[in-house]
């Protein structure tokens, strides 16, 4: 989730026109009150699974310190609210994309295709890529060719990622029968996938160097980030220990979040200077 915020604000600064500090902030709180409350309907509905995997077990329902009922009410309400608020703060566009934002990661990826298909991650990735469309809207009203790269990068980063989640947690989801790839195509399928998905990543981060709309220290980020990503990628698909695939499956893990963290660092100073 402040990965998602983080990189709503850099599409709001990114972007050719500006609006006050005043509106900037209370536009950003919006967006980060939508995006809990889409994680507060996720764990509403998968209750029954948090319960059953290591990872989620400790989250508010299976803990008790909250029911379904109180997380579907926040969920809902704070949802209604922070749409609501984006309109009032910003404008139409930005309020219209947070509201299709939470929509699909509720209703598309959590409730239809997260129990049903592998492709849950690739199809559900959409969600997590909009917040730079939504931050590049709250400044403009509209969209353009550079959020839509910003969206590209996330949503192409976004399966490799959680893949490689899905390796060194492999148990977990077998437990609680979520069809995640290693689940239902086993290890090395999943391993030539993330492979796949690291290497078709690398044209898409250097998208905005090569359209011009970054420079030469967006690619002295971007270049060794994206080439080192696709090593440790490879390290994995080639490696036949399980031992070494649950750690180095752990290591893309961590540094995924990293790597896209730093290139929505490396875009913003880039943009900045």
């Amino acid at each position: 989730m402040s990965l998602a915020v983080f990189t709503c604000v850099v599409g709001l600064i990114i972007a050719p026109d500006s609006v006050s500090l005043f509106t900037a902030t209370l536009s950003i709180i919006a967006v980060a009150f939508g995006s809990g409350a889409a994680g507060a309907l996720n764990m509403w509905y998968e209750a029954d699974l948090d319960s059953v995997m290591s990872r989620t077990c400790l989250r508010p329902i299976p803990t008790g310190r909250l029911t379904k009922k109180q997380a579907l009410i926040f969920g809902t309400l704070t949802s209604f609210a922070s749409v609501i608020a984006l309109y009032f703060f910003s404008n139409l566009m930005a309020a219209s994309l947070l509201a299709i934002t939470i929509l699909f990661y509720v209703f598309i990826y959590t409730i239809w295709l997260k129990r049903k298909t592998p492709q849950n991650i690739v199809i559900g990735g959409a969600a997590g890529a909009l917040p730079p469309v939504i931050g590049w809207s709250i400044a403009t009203g509209g969209i353009d060719i550079e959020p839509i790269i910003l969206f590209l990068i996330i949503f192409i980063w976004t399966p490799s990622h959680f893949w490689a989640l899905g390796l060194y947690k492999s148990d977990d989801y077998k437990k609680a029968k979520i069809p995640m790839l290693p689940v239902t195509s086993g290890i090395q399928a999943t391993k030539k996938n993330i492979l796949i998905y690291s290497i078709l990543l690398f044209p898409i981060a250097l998208a905005p160097v090569l359209l011009k709309f970054s420079g030469i220290i967006y690619f002295l980020f971007s270049f060794p980030l994206s080439a080192y990503y696709i090593l440790i990628c490879y390290k994995l698909f080639k490696t036949k220990s399980s031992k070494l695939e649950k750690k180095i499956s752990k290591q893309i893990f961590g540094f995924s979040i990293f790597y896209l963290f730093l290139i929505f660092v490396s875009i913003l100073v880039d943009k900045v200077v």
